[in-house]
């Protein structure tokens, strides 16, 4: 079984047919999917459907993106939903400098929060990073000297040493269809020799779809490519991938078991 540890469900190109996307990629052995929420209006949708669907698990949080849109935002709202049972994660958050659509101060400051919420509930934080490297790894740093909390980068396209500091961290790593690229050499070579208990897979659903699918809407299905492809990668079988990957999951997001 493979679990798709980030897919939007709920947005454009998969929520219209949200029961055929589940069922392709159940069919696909697709068997939990982790639905991560961007900004606050989408949260009660998401758990809505995690609610539904025995094997869909939410997270609540605010991409950077929508950061300035949030900015009043403080724990207690992220705290009071994170006490659902379906909730297992908070994020996606983070730092986007690529884009820069939200201040960066106010970026930082959200970012903050999130950690102090995944500190305070245990629930494992979920980290989008995008050319601010080196803000990333310093804030986590520094929050972590404060208190231990679990944590992901999520579609991971960053440095060679940017994955060392947060392996050394103790975080996880999560691969999408990005490492399947024709032009991803250096995050392919990253991802053969990452550590097997610290490795997970997924689609980022409805974006970066792999290869074969290229130019397509992405679906969680598609995590068995990514799969395959990283498996290939590290000379194992698509099995042992399936296994150590689901393995990693729930000793990660201990909620969900």
């Amino acid at each position: 079984m493979l679990i798709d540890s980030h897919c939007h469900l709920e947005y454009k190109g998969l929520v219209e047919d949200q029961q055929g996307v589940l069922a392709r990629a159940r069919a696909a052995g697709v068997g939990g999917f982790l639905s991560i929420s961007t900004r606050q209006r989408e949260w009660a949708q998401i758990i809505a459907t995690a609610e539904r669907e025995q094997d869909v698990w939410a997270s609540v949080g605010i991409h950077p993106h929508e950061a300035d849109a949030h900015s009043d935002m403080g724990e207690a709202a992220l705290l009071e939903a994170a006490s659902h049972p379906k909730v297992i994660a908070i994020g996606e958050t983070g730092l986007d400098y690529y884009y820069d659509h939200s201040d960066r101060e106010t970026q930082k400051e959200l970012f903050r929060r999130h950690i102090s919420v995944s500190r305070q509930t245990g629930l494992p934080l979920i980290v989008h990073t995008r050319d601010a490297e080196e803000d990333t790894y310093a804030i986590m740093a520094e929050e972590m000297e404060k208190g231990a909390y679990p944590a992901l980068i999520h579609c991971f396209t960053a440095s060679a040493d940017f994955g060392r500091k947060v392996l050394d961290l103790g975080l996880t790593i999560s691969l999408s269809g990005i490492v399947t690229f024709r032009n991803a050499k250096d995050l392919q070579a990253i991802a053969a020799e990452l550590p097997e208990d610290r490795i997970l897979v997924e689609t980022d659903a409805p974006f970066l779809a792999p290869v074969p699918h290229r130019g397509q809407v992405c679906e969680p299905a598609f995590t068995a490519d990514t799969a395959r492809f990283v498996a290939d990668l590290r000379g194992i079988s698509a099995d042992a991938l399936a296994e150590a990957t689901t393995r990693n999951f729930f000793n990660l997001f201990r909620k969900a078991a």
